[in-house]
């Protein structure tokens, strides 16, 4: 290890994104020649696919940061022999990079408060390794916890638990909260890690009165650094710091003390009261984000309203804007993750193509042929542009349903998989 003081980065999200890919690498580079990279899949235990987290994470570090990772695994502690927690605890000690990142952040303080990876956490800052914290363990590094899953998506009401407070250990009294700028709800006020702003108000209200507020921008990184004496924010969003009734926001590619997030050496010139920052009312604004989002979002509904009334032109009309506005966006360089989201948002609109045209009860060749014959049309137009994975999603959910695609000198043409030839 080093004699120098270590760092802690804490993202809003995006951790294995390419947002974040020159965070990593710059944390890694600081650690030395052979760093020893290892992500914690605690907070993700109790999910189905945490395996598959981790195998991302490790195909993530080793193909676009360019450093191997290994995965100290404790997915509950409760269930796990000592061997294997033993194993965990020892792969965290020897690391000089630790990455914790999505699952449930209530989830994660169960597993982890009472063992030993707390205060491992605490001594690797200390002697100079590198701590990223994202979107659920994020929420856990400070004094209080935000129950998100069981707030957002059971109903609880608004309470905090807990946290492993490794802030708490390294000098500062704050609350972490992640997803700060979020955006998923569309119709609906999603901000502040899903709260929205009625519900976090009275969330912060409950905070003693001591505890400062940290919000992350998504896709963005605080880079505490204890050797330095100061943070840094990078990425694409911004920080806001809550402290004393009044707000403080620091955009990306600023430099400020740490003492900052400790309340101390306030630069009164970036101090506001809350309800005058524009950050803390951006969802109000129209910049380019926020136009770009309420296109997709706008194409997505009619998507699923063509789904809905098995309305043909509908369906490949949205499928069609929604590829023009991605093109569009990456013409006039948009952020490139907002981009990647999008086509994601395409291709899982494709992909329900599938159920919706099996459940249609009538003959597929005499009913479907115009939806099919303009699928083939956006096939096609895929294919021009070389989106060979947007091209074959057409076609593999229109095998499902039993149409055959035959690609031919005169261009393509469709059968029925019980067919011969093309019916048309």
């Amino acid at each position: 290890m080093f004699s120098r003081k270590g760092t802690i980065v804490l993202m809003g999200s995006g951790e294995l994104t390419a947002t974040m890919v020159e965070v990593h690498k710059e944390q890694l580079d600081r650690c030395g020649a052979s760093p020893k990279a290892v992500f914690l899949d605690a907070p993700a235990g109790f999910q189905l696919n945490v395996d598959q987290i981790s195998r991302r994470a490790i195909d993530y570090f080793k193909k676009r940061v360019g450093y191997p990772m290994t995965v100290a695994s404790l997915k509950s502690a409760e269930d796990s022999t000592a061997y294997e927690a033993e194993t965990a605890y020892h792969q965290l000690r020897e690391a000089d990079f630790i990455l914790i990142g999505p699952g449930s952040p209530t989830y994660a303080v169960r597993q982890l408060q009472a063992t030993p990876i707390p205060d491992i956490l605490v001594d690797k800052v200390r002697s100079g390794g590198c701590l990223v914290a994202a979107s659920a363990a994020a929420l856990t590094m400070g004094r209080m916890t935000l129950p998100v899953y069981e707030i957002y998506k059971v109903g609880q009401d608004l309470h905090w638990v807990e946290g492993m407070d490794i802030l708490g250990a390294l000098g500062f009294n704050l609350v972490v909260v992640p997803h700060w700028n979020n955006a998923e709800g569309g119709t609906h006020d999603t901000r502040f890690c899903f709260m929205g702003e009625a519900r976090f108000d009275r969330l912060a209200a409950m905070l003693p009165e001591d505890v400062s507020i940290i919000g992350i921008d998504e896709h963005t990184a605080c880079i505490i650094d204890f050797d330095s004496g100061d943070a840094r924010v990078r990425g694409i969003g911004s920080v806001l710091l809550r402290h004393g009734g009044r707000e403080m926001i620091f955009e990306k590619g600023d430099r400020f003390p740490i003492d900052v997030l400790r309340g101390e050496s306030i630069d009164t010139d970036r101090t506001r009261p809350p309800r005058d920052n524009p950050k803390a009312t951006r969802m109000d604004s129209k910049g380019a984000d926020a136009r770009f989002w309420d296109t997709v979002h706008s194409l997505r509904k009619s998507f699923l309203a063509g789904i809905e009334h098995y309305d043909a032109k509908a369906i490949v009309n949205a499928l069609l804007e929604l590829d023009r506005t991605l093109w569009q966006a990456q013409a006039d360089l948009e952020n490139e993750e907002f981009i990647i989201q999008g086509r994601e948002t395409l291709r899982d609109l494709i992909v329900l193509l599938g159920p919706a045209l099996k459940s249609r009860s009538a003959d597929p060749v005499a009913a479907l042929t115009p939806m099919i014959d303009e699928l083939i049309t956006l096939r096609n137009s895929f294919r021009q542009t070389r989106q060979w994975e947007a091209a074959d999603a057409v076609r593999n959910s229109l095998e499902r349903v039993g149409i055959i695609i035959d690609d031919t000198p005169e261009g393509a043409r469709w059968r029925s998989a019980s067919a011969k030839s093309n019916p048309s």
